[in-house]
């Protein structure tokens, strides 16, 4: 973490100065007539966008949510490992590292043979591969990441703060016009009750959960199916003598259903799925009448010869199992993306609806407004055209029909009687085959954009075999060479809308001479070609924009630090400080060599490019200059000062 970058500030480092632009605070300020982005709802998607945006306070945004606070309790508790990396580049993925319970394996219940009135544990599976993230699977209440969300936003430049008691009811778009071209009708949903207000924005984002009044008013729909069965959770405070409590469980009974074990942050806390009654087709779950009583009952009824007696229900709810994916992701009319860019984007549960046992909801909702944030922030600070925001659909879209597909299919084996899933077998229970496979999936790591102006052609792949264009970019550990740091080369990245070169040095190359990085990093910094130079402006920090670090093959005291680039020791901020924190080299403590485990040439080296939102964008030979600058030239427009 840097800081002092401007001057000494004593206190917090995590407090940003404040803009002199930014809106008053406070729960009685009047709301402004105009801002650039409005978004609808403080759930995972609306804060997590709400927060990247509060990076930037020549940006307005505003954030309005229907309840009088903010939440405190229940819902989401499933924070996977793509999701913790996110929350490292927000700065409180350690946070959520010591708060939170982490699911180190996931074990299987079924009848037992012998006496199939009673469950026998089947087997284990760890539940996070090795090596697949340095971050872990964890579990946490759903309020306490809001509030960490909410807590970036209070020290960013901006100050940010929703406003609560308010929620949008309608909105239209004037197409003639690019000022501010979306008109909002507020409604007041606390003492005020009723009363309307106007707020005309550039651009909307409909966070506002399945019954989404953002995604109705550009004529959406959720489309799907629902599985007719009702589920139960409760998070609970209780006493059992099933041993498996304080670990991950998936439990299939012979005739009474199944229940899934969430053990929950603080050591006593777990949370309990119940299947419950099966429905008619033309049957809502509210229809049943069922309560916690219930839940508790089937629990004890499916976990025989095991009891749990509950002390506490700190919070709980039934539904009904549904899979529906939305038509718009955006307010532009089929046919009309050559000619009209979006104004009006729906996020989380406003496009995407499933069951929750997969742990995917609120991670998919946040994958979802990251992909967003980078782009309205180019777009809204004059570094990319407007079509640029065209992207957010065709990516997300692809994502979220992922995950309807796959959850549909888990939700069915999960409910599925042992021996009557179609995919059920002898040899192994196909709900504990199904689970090993989809592992990449519920770890949120399966994400592969396509080829695109921001996903590049995978020509010089070989040259970086474990850093795969389209995924997301996988760290490793390297050793910072000014201070000898043992740290993770990934979590440089913040969450602050810059693009990342890695520039991965060949094994001879000390940083001396006229060697590739040297040559490399000379062209970034002062060729008018370089996208550095071309779209950076110059009154902006030269790494304001696109944030280049090397990483060596030699081990820190090997490298003379004088002879570094200048682009690797960058003079910044308004005191003309250097920057110390460029350059890299492999771990010799035994943590790992980033080249071998990431399949990097070690004779070339190369480029790994990656976007704001922590995706591999290209992988390029260290002098393809000319195939860099296009890539750049594809998606931000040369600034003028």
């Amino acid at each position: 973490m840097q800081y002092y970058l401007n001057g000494f500030r004593p206190g917090d480092p995590d407090l940003h100065e404040a803009a002199q632009c930014r809106r008053e605070t406070g729960g009685y300020r009047p709301l402004p007539e105009k801002v650039d982005v409005l978004i609808a709802g403080c759930g995972p998607a609306g804060l997590c966008l709400a927060a990247q945006m509060s990076q930037f306070p020549g940006i307005t945004t505003m954030i309005v949510e229907r309840k009088p606070g903010p939440m405190e309790k229940g819902q989401a508790d499933g924070v996977n490992t793509r999701s913790m990396e996110m929350f490292q580049a927000f700065g409180f993925g350690e946070t959520i590292k010591r708060e939170a319970y982490w699911v180190n394996q996931t074990n299987f219940w079924r009848p037992d043979p012998e006496n199939p009135s009673h469950i026998k544990r089947i087997g284990r599976v760890q539940d996070v591969a090795d090596d697949s993230s340095e971050m872990p699977h964890t579990l946490i209440n759903q309020a306490r990441i809001h509030e960490l969300f909410l807590d970036v936003m209070r020290k960013s430049p901006s100050r940010l703060e929703p406003d609560y008691n308010w929620a949008i009811s309608d909105l239209t778009i004037d197409t003639e016009t690019d000022d501010h071209p979306v008109t909002v009708v507020l409604e007041n949903t606390g003492v005020n009750a009723g009363q309307t207000k106007t707020v005309r924005a550039n651009y909307v984002v409909g966070c506002d959960g399945a019954r989404s009044n953002v995604r109705k008013a550009i004529g959406g729909e959720l489309h799907g199916d629902a599985a007719h069965q009702a589920w139960g959770v409760m998070d609970i405070l209780a006493n059992t003598d099933f041993p498996d409590v304080r670990q991950k469980c998936l439990i299939t009974s012979a005739h009474e259903g199944n229940v899934l074990i969430l053990p929950r942050e603080g050591g006593y806390l777990f949370r309990m799925y119940v299947e419950l009654d099966k429905l008619n087709p033309d049957e809502r779950v509210t229809n049943r009448n069922l309560t916690v009583d219930h839940m508790i009952a089937a629990a004890n009824r499916i976990m025989q010869p095991y009891s749990i007696d509950v002390k506490e229900v700190v919070w709980w709810s039934i539904y009904e199992i549904g899979h529906r994916l939305t038509d718009k992701f955006d307010d532009v009319p089929e046919g009309e993306t050559e000619t009209r860019n979006p104004r009006v984007f729906t996020a989380g549960d406003a496009c995407h609806t499933h069951s929750p046992k997969a742990g995917q909801g609120m991670n998919v909702s946040m994958g979802d407004t990251f992909n967003l944030g980078w782009k309205l922030a180019h777009v809204l600070g004059g570094r990319s055209d407007a079509s640029l925001l065209h992207s957010y659909t065709e990516e997300r879209r692809t994502e979220a029909k992922r995950l309807v597909d796959t959850d549909h299919a888990w939700a069915r084996i999960m409910s599925a009687p042992p021996g009557q899933s179609e995919l059920d077998d002898s040899d192994e229970p196909r709900f504990m085959r199904q689970f090993k496979e989809n592992l990449e999936f519920t770890g949120g790591l399966a994400v592969k954009y396509d080829e695109s102006a921001l996903t590049g052609a995978p020509a010089y792949q070989s040259l970086a075999k474990g850093l795969e264009i389209g995924r997301r970019f996988h760290s490793a550990p390297v050793v910072r060479v000014a201070d000898a740091m043992q740290m993770h080369l990934g979590h440089v990245a913040q969450a602050d809308g810059r693009w990342r070169i890695y520039a991965f040095a060949g094994r001879a190359d000390k940083a001396e001479g006229a060697s590739p990085i040297v040559s490399l990093c000379d062209w970034l910094e002062k060729d008018p070609a370089s996208p550095v130079v071309k779209h950076t402006r110059k009154s902006e920090d030269i790494d304001a924009l696109i944030d280049v670090r090397a990483i060596f093959q030699q081990t820190f005291d090997e490298l003379d630090y004088r002879f570094m680039p200048s682009l690797l020791k960058p003079v910044k901020g308004k005191l003309g400080l250097q920057d110390h924190e460029k350059a890299f080299c492999v771990d010799h403590k035994g943590r790992g060599d980033i080249y071998l485990m990431r399949g990097i040439d070690r004779e070339k080296g190369c480029m790994v490019v990656v976007r704001p939102d922590q995706y591999i964008a290209h992988v390029l030979p260290l002098d393809a200059r000319d195939e860099l600058a296009d890539f750049f030239g594809g998606f931000l427009l040369p600034l003028e000062e």
